[in-house]
């Protein structure tokens, strides 16, 4: 049975996260730490959630990115409704 991660585990990200001071310690950290497929399927989150927040349509992102129906759904409704999408794209 696969075990899901603690709230200690996950707390120990967040702090981590909170460490990076500039975009290559972030290259680096993600590099080491992500997937090149797990890269691929958060930078593709994060792509399709600007271009939600610059007014582009389901079928605009949907043509420009190779995210999965289900996935675009989530961050649609992650950019509406969440609390970290619009908080964190907006310094960008």
């Amino acid at each position: 049975m696969k075990k899901r991660s603690s709230p200690k585990q996950l707390d120990e990200l967040y702090e981590a996260l909170t460490k990076v001071e500039t975009k290559e310690e972030a290259k680096l950290f993600l590099d080491d730490l992500l997937s090149k497929n797990e890269l691929k399927a958060l930078s593709g989150r994060i792509h399709s959630a600007k271009m939600f927040l610059e007014g582009k349509t389901y079928m605009e992102v949907i043509e420009e990115t190779e995210i999965s129906s289900a996935t675009l759904a989530r961050v649609s409704k992650c950019v509406k409704n969440g609390k970290g999408y619009s908080r964190i794209l907006k310094k960008l």
